[in-house]
């Protein structure tokens, strides 16, 4: 892999040069992720004889495509750096254009006065930006440690902690919540891109891209319906939860979405969490809207 430009958006994503079609008969295995965040990129998906769909967290997925075991993966963006090479699906992903709400920093002291904090591993994501936010805006050298997702023990043991996903989403805490979406805006004013789509180049066809993006375009519309399936043993947090989807999850990757990911990448290539920028290679689809 090369390096991107730091002064500019780079070059047009590139195409892969894929090699023979997979074979109509058999599953895709995708491996997508379990939070309510990733429904509207799923809808559908488990009716269809095309795709075999597993649920993990965001981690586990990027194991999972790393291993081999599955094909395509809702992998955390930073993950596409450490394995492959791999494809992108063009013009879906799980962003973010301020506020993200589930991605957060609880804190008992101010931030500049922070010395700890308790990592929630499951995306490895979440724990390269906190890493460069700390750097770049915050200008703290913190101990980071890896902890479950208990806020209550996080504290215990450090002055504050990450959380992601619904244990963020739905922390009813009086301790200050930072929204790591607003904070990347903040340093960059540019969307986050925190997982897409990605795999080997021949793991899909053009079809099999435009199956994944037409998921996409039905679930959006139905935030309601996503939110009450997925919350239906917690009645109280639907309307949160459809909420979320609509206002706070973005589910293209577009221009801007695409400058902000390099800059992600360079700021992690910086701070030696990545071994390279890399290129951004996507599948072919007939309409990617990547360009």
């Amino acid at each position: 892999m090369t390096g991107l430009s730091d002064t500019s958006r780079g070059p047009a994503p590139a195409r892969t040069s894929r090699g023979p079609a997979p074979a109509r008969s058999k599953r895709i295995r995708l491996g997508a992720v379990g939070y309510l965040n990733a429904r509207p990129l799923v809808y559908g998906l488990d009716r269809s004889s095309r795709f075999a769909v597993r649920y993990d967290v965001p981690s586990e997925c990027a194991r999972l495509l790393h291993a081999h075991e599955i094909d395509v993966g809702l992998i955390p963006s930073i993950e596409y750096l450490r394995g492959g090479p791999y494809a992108i699906v063009p013009n879906l992903a799980i962003a973010s254009r301020r506020s993200v709400a589930s991605v957060a920093i609880f804190t008992t002291k101010p931030i500049g006065e922070v010395t700890s904090i308790a990592l929630d591993t499951s995306s490895r994501t979440s724990v390269a930006l906190v890493r460069i936010l700390c750097a770049r805006l915050y200008r703290i050298q913190p101990r980071l440690e890896s902890r479950g997702p208990d806020l209550e023990d996080m504290l215990a043991h450090c002055d504050a902690a990450l959380v992601i996903g619904d244990n963020a989403l739905f922390q009813s805490t009086p301790i200050h919540k930072i929204d790591l979406g607003e904070a990347w805006m903040t340093l960059t004013g540019l969307p986050f891109v925190w997982a897409f789509w990605a795999g080997r180049p021949d793991a899909l066809t053009a079809a099999d891209v435009e199956a994944l993006q037409h998921a996409r375009d039905e679930g959006v519309q139905r935030p309601e319906e996503l939110a009450r399936q997925y919350l239906a043993g917690a009645p109280k947090r639907q309307e949160a939860g459809a909420r979320y989807l609509r206002q706070n999850i973005q589910y293209y990757l577009g221009s801007e979405e695409l400058e902000g990911l390099r800059t992600f990448y360079r700021y992690a290539t910086e701070l030696g969490l990545a071994p390279c920028e890399g290129t951004l290679n996507f599948y072919d689809a007939e309409h990617s809207g990547a360009d």
